[in-house]
């Protein structure tokens, strides 16, 4: 079982273990170091400015996502779950985690890249839909962006 929760300082080594562990495996496929080989004191000055949550499992971190929003657009960026706790619904946790929190958001938009068929299923699964196709993108990276539109309660006449 696992917990979410607002990251903190003292996860930061183990949020950046996870981070490469599950970008590492695109390794053979895509220039992925931007995403494995972040550093302590940039991921320190994103978490001044973006919102980061953990996934935690028996103490452990075993996944993270950041997020932030601009004009009511929720950004959700590196989504990381590690490897021995991926397919287990971490990275569905997280993305509710964010919804659930981002209450001034009327959009939230996510990008993967184009060829990982595991993580475009996760955002079609959560009722995301595809918006715009990023070709060469970061380091030559074809991406794929989706949005979904938060139902907002009717008012009641």
């Amino acid at each position: 079982m696992f917990h979410i929760r607002p990251a903190t300082e003292s996860d930061f080594a183990s949020l950046l273990q996870v981070q490469q562990d599950a970008f590492g495996e695109y390794a053979n496929a895509y220039t992925v170091s931007g995403w494995t080989t972040e550093t302590m004191e940039s991921l320190r000055e994103d978490a001044r400015e973006k919102h980061i949550f953990v996934a935690e499992a028996e103490g452990t971190v075993v996944g993270s996502v950041r997020f932030w929003t601009v004009a009511g657009v929720c950004i959700i960026r590196l989504l990381s779950v590690s490897p021995t706790h991926q397919g287990q619904g971490v990275g569905k946790a997280l993305i509710r985690e964010i919804e659930h929190a981002a209450t001034d958001a009327h959009k939230f938009y996510a990008c993967t890249m184009l060829r990982t068929a595991r993580n475009i299923h996760l955002f079609f699964s959560l009722g995301y839909k595809a918006e715009t196709i990023l070709p060469d993108h970061y380091d030559h990276l074809d991406l794929i962006c989706f949005a979904k539109y938060p139902q907002k309660p009717s008012a009641e006449c």
